[in-house]
């Protein structure tokens, strides 16, 4: 049997952003994103909101509508340097307290510094955290294998470079995925907001992508490996909410 998996509306790319630190510097990059239709992450210090610089928690739910609110640790800290207790309490306060600003389920986190190990991953997944990113740029578009060991593609800075391979992707490499990462402070600090909206230009509007949050990526992801096939291939059983979108056998089907 023949089966070819694609992002859902058949789409064969994706593209999703993951901003750290909110920033007040994530206003302006929300605007940009909603702009030109694109989709990103901002994860978040509950423990520094509303502090000089920082967004406010009574802003949160309608400044990132649209896009995904996750934790980056409620005061910042060092995961790895954090006793037990402390991590449990950055990570779990952390999701708490963001629930409960935006009304909403937060399952998502990146590393502060980039900082993690095992202990910290054992730690998140206990915690209901369904990813976590790091730092580790990797300059490719591959899936990730593992969601809480989740490398970006590149930092904004280097994204632009990766744009025409991106977009004339050989048929060889399936399903690629151009993960961006950074901080919305950085394009105020280096004077590269016009960089930026050039880069959202050059990608926005292509129907062969699908524009992303994170979450929503490993919540599809994770739909299209759970597919539960009879031996002989005849039938295929999806046991989650969300529609996959395949071809299996040479026909087009939403399973």
């Amino acid at each position: 049997m023949s089966f070819k998996l694609y992002y859902p509306g058949f789409k064969e790319k994706a593209l999703t952003f993951s901003y750290d630190d909110g920033q007040i510097f994530d206003r302006r990059l929300v605007k940009l994103f909603n702009r030109y239709g694109l989709k990103a992450t901002f994860h978040l210090n509950s423990g520094t909101l509303n502090r000089d610089g920082f967004v406010t928690k009574e802003e949160i739910s309608e400044l990132y509508e649209g896009h995904e609110i996750a934790c980056h640790g409620v005061l910042h800290e060092f995961p790895t340097h954090l006793p037990q207790e402390l991590l449990v309490r950055e990570f779990y306060q952390d999701r708490l307290a963001l629930e409960t600003y935006s009304g909403r389920i937060i399952r998502g986190c990146s590393y502060a510094f980039g900082e993690y190990d095992e202990r910290v991953i054992s730690t998140l997944k206990s915690l209901g955290f369904a990813y976590s990113r790091t730092v580790e740029s990797t300059g490719n578009y591959r899936v990730p294998e593992d969601f809480m060991h989740w490398t970006p593609s590149c930092h904004h800075n280097d994204a632009p470079a990766m744009l025409d391979e991106f977009l004339d992707n050989p048929s060889f490499r399936r399903l690629p995925l151009l993960y961006v990462w950074g901080h919305s402070f950085e394009f105020d600090r280096d004077g590269t907001w016009g960089m930026m909206e050039d880069f959202c230009d050059g990608i926005h509007g292509k129907p062969d992508v699908w524009y992303t949050t994170n979450i929503d990526y490993v919540d599809y992801m994770n739909a299209a490996r759970g597919l539960i096939f009879s031996a002989d291939g005849s039938r295929i059983q999806n046991l989650s909410s969300i529609p996959v979108y395949a071809e299996v056998e040479g026909e087009r089907k939403i399973l």
